[in-house]
């Protein structure tokens, strides 16, 4: 009998040692948790702060944009005059000479100039592109990759602005070499295309850090692909710096490059009537040309 006490007071020894061990155990694990908790709270951002974080970066993005676009277009109505020039081997090889006529909303009307496209128009009516042959009654829809010369496309003449086609954002802030051989500090933006009818579906385009001077870009289609690059000369108008022309580089045939040179912008408003694919086709001498 005195056996089967011993065993007895045993067990429930062994039962308040299980329970206590059960007990702390348990008690470690919330301590564990709290803490663990508490310091996820101290460490990781909350979602607002992430949300506030990237509504900052495409505000101040967008600024940056619309900051880069005021040395490139002086006036929303403008006309510009574009020489376009492809060199082969840095030998000049064609030229070809466009007036653009540029109104708010996206509305841009190019009138072919070169003798061996006279009579030739494209209209740009937001994301919607028309080309209009001097021989043809009826428009024909293209799209901005139509290719002018070289490796100037319709869109590239078309419009002078990112601002109103994208979105972008700050990627980093790099040093890069600048057309003229400095060393310039910039930020690399990346801008995505915001409407349909945009030149290109991703842009990733470096600028002065100090002024926002947009210094060079790759162009890239929306298959991803990298169209080309570009350079932005810097020189004056009107006694203020801005974008005197633009390069590009051809991806494939490296001996080949395309200028385009903005030889005068100036402003100016064209009738809207002019902005009609139906009147373009009905009337081929617009008194512009």
């Amino acid at each position: 009998m005195f056996n089967n006490q011993a065993l007895l007071f045993n067990n429930q020894v062994l039962q308040t040692q299980k329970k206590s061990n059960q007990q702390s155990w348990a008690r470690r694990a919330s301590s564990t948790w709290l803490a663990a908790s508490i310091m996820a709270m101290v460490t990781l951002p909350s979602v607002a702060e992430t949300t506030s974080s990237v509504d900052t970066n495409v505000m101040q993005a967008s600024a940056l944009i619309e900051q880069a676009d005021q040395y490139r277009l002086d006036s929303e109505s403008s006309k510009v005059v574009s020489e376009v020039k492809l060199y082969q081997d840095d030998e000049l090889d064609k030229t070809r000479l466009y007036d653009v006529y540029l109104k708010p909303n996206r509305e841009s009307l190019v009138v072919f100039k070169a003798k061996v496209e006279q009579g030739q128009k494209m209209l740009m009516l937001g994301d919607n592109y028309w080309l209009l042959m001097p021989k043809s009654r009826r428009p024909i829809r293209i799209t901005p990759m139509q290719k002018l010369l070289g490796e100037a496309s319709v869109g590239d003449i078309s419009t002078l602005t990112w601002s109103q086609d994208y979105q972008g954002e700050i990627l980093k802030t790099e040093e890069i070499t600048a057309l003229d051989g400095s060393l310039k500090k910039t930020k690399k933006l990346r801008l995505t295309a915001k409407t349909s009818g945009a030149s290109y579906q991703q842009i990733d385009l470096w600028i002065d850090d100090n002024n926002a001077f947009p210094i060079e870009a790759d162009l890239y289609l929306r298959s991803g692909k990298m169209a080309k690059k570009a350079y932005f000369k810097q020189g004056t108008r009107s006694g203020q710096p801005r974008v005197t022309a633009m390069i590009l580089q051809d991806q494939i045939q490296v001996n080949k490059k395309t200028v385009i040179e903005y030889q005068s912008i100036e402003p100016y408003s064209l009738p809207s009537k002019y902005y009609n694919p139906a009147f373009l086709s009905k009337n081929k001498q617009l008194g512009i040309e």
